[in-house]
């Protein structure tokens, strides 16, 4: 029978753990509990003042402070976070909580390993390793990446940096779009030299990698601004299951000179438009048909993800590769995450792995990734606002329409902002969209102040009542809620 020993927690709480076959991670032996809710990680190297500093402010200090505040509940979903602090047999540890179970693989080859980022972020293991039935599809994808972006902006907004942000430390299930940033002991802390950590190869920032012939003196220290080129280094991989920097491009016939150029000061975006001598080698034309369609940036250009993602994008690969302070923030990748999210359309192939597209403005819409036309017409909400509630000016933000798609608080009114701080009551639909018998209808469920403005190029002024709807029809104005932080939308179709 296993021993289960018990300690005292520096906050003065019991810990117990079943002391029998532990998980060796890269620095620290894991026991579980004996219910399995938590986890005791002991450290195998001794901690040094600084280390145990840094711990102690990551479970003390900086854990009262994002998860005490408002919307703190949110982010116990987006941290696997150290909640205390134990000593035992000369060894420090922490107490973790346990990865939830949507984290572990539950069919295939794969069943009962870890969801770790790796297995979706390669064209070869997402289609060789992964089970249809855990690959998700395009929109769980792009909540993934939002909630990796509000994690790594919820960091940055307290002063910490995460130090080694990578697939290796990051879960995500495209079942249900949720993601998980994990290892966060290793943090950047404020006030303290960063933590001894490498990174791991593939998202350690060119700045960084460029300085690996050097002394350990002179190197580049992990901080915010390495975090946000693994950041989108993750982004890109989780919508492409590509990385955008391994191209064809051969600096060096020695391979740690090839990888310290190829990701350090010689780094190149496989897509940039402006040098193309980076993209993929498509010599072996076997190997590249069973990559597809990941592997053909023809078919699936950065591009393909709309106009908010494509800026994005640029200034990570293109403007910011090689100019840290020019790269966007995680604010930023959070808010063309949510415009991004309103320009979905499902796919007409049910056979599609992506099963949805980004609107991208194309006159006969199509589906990057299987190719099939949308051949249905459908109407796209494009949104106004105003600063004194009589005229209103482009916000340059749309709505691709679907069948069943919903219409939320943070569409109609702009005060109310996608995020960790909505209450319950905001995150209810105020309305959807119903494809009935040919015609598209905006069905009001809770908004009070919806009205139809314009109708067949005359002012109709209509108010549309909760519980009432209204079929849509081209050039449509509809005002969505009155006063200045009310949107008002001109209705338009595209004819497939």
């Amino acid at each position: 029978m296993s021993e289960i020993v018990k300690l005292t927690a520096k906050d003065g709480s019991t810990v117990e753990f079943v002391n029998k076959d532990p998980v060796q991670g890269g620095v620290k032996d894991v026991y579980f509990s004996p219910d399995k809710s938590y986890v005791v990680a002991f450290f195998r190297k001794k901690l040094d003042l600084p280390g145990r500093e840094r711990i102690e402010k990551i479970v003390g200090k900086y854990r009262t402070q994002i998860f005490e505040e408002v919307g703190g509940d949110y982010w116990r979903n987006i941290f696997c976070w150290p909640e205390k602090l134990v000593e035992h047999e000369g060894r420090s540890g922490i107490v973790v909580p346990a990865y939830q179970k949507c984290f572990f693989f539950s069919s295939g080859a794969l069943e009962g390993a870890e969801k770790e980022g790796k297995w979706f972020a390669s064209a070869k293991n997402f289609n060789h390793s992964v089970p249809p039935e855990e690959q998700g599809d395009l929109t769980k994808f792009i909540h993934i990446c939002l909630n990796l972006s509000r994690g790594v902006r919820r960091l940055h907004a307290a002063g910490l940096a995460h130090s080694d942000l990578s697939y290796k430390n990051c879960l995500v299930d495209p079942k249900d779009g949720k993601a998980c940033i994990i290892d966060v002991d290793g943090l950047v802390v404020p006030g303290l030299y960063p933590p001894d950590v490498v990174g791991t190869p593939d998202f350690i920032a060119p700045e960084v990698v460029a300085t690996f012939n050097l002394e350990k003196s002179q190197r580049k220290l992990p901080c915010r601004a390495t975090d946000l080129h693994a950041l989108a280094v993750l982004i890109y991989q989780y919508l492409f299951h590509r990385h955008p920097l391994r191209g064809r491009k051969v600096w060096s016939q020695e391979d740690d000179v090839q990888e310290r150029l190829e990701m350090g000061e010689k780094a190149l975006f496989i897509e940039n438009p402006n040098d193309r001598s980076n993209s993929f080698d498509d010599r072996d034309k076997d190997d590249m048909k069973r990559l597809q369609p990941w592997c053909d940036v023809a078919k699936l250009p950065y591009t393909s993800m709309g106009p908010y993602l494509k800026e994005m994008f640029e200034k990570a690969f293109i403007e910011g590769l090689h100019n840290p302070s020019a790269r966007p923030s995680a604010n930023d990748w959070e808010d063309a995450i949510l415009k991004t999210a309103d320009l979905i359309q499902t796919c007409s192939n049910p056979n599609c792995v992506n099963k949805y597209f980004v609107y991208n403005n194309q006159a006969r819409p199509a589906c990057p990734c299987c190719g099939a036309r949308y051949t249905e017409k459908f109407p796209i909400f494009d949104f106004y606002i105003t600063l004194n509630g009589v005229d209103y000016r482009p916000e340059n933000r749309r709505m691709v329409i679907f069948n069943g798609q919903s219409l939320y608080q943070w569409h109609v009114d702009r005060q109310v902002v996608s995020n960790e701080k909505l209450a319950a009551e905001q995150q209810k639909r105020v309305g959807y969209f119903q494809l009935h018998k040919g015609n598209w209808l905006l069905c009001n469920q809770t908004a009070p102040d919806m009205v139809l403005v314009v109708e067949d190029g005359k002012r109709v002024n209509r108010p549309i009542q909760p519980g009432g709807y209204v079929v849509l029809k081209e050039g449509q104005q509809i005002l969505l809620k009155k006063g200045t932080s009310g949107r008002f939308v001109n209705v338009k179709f595209v004819n497939t």
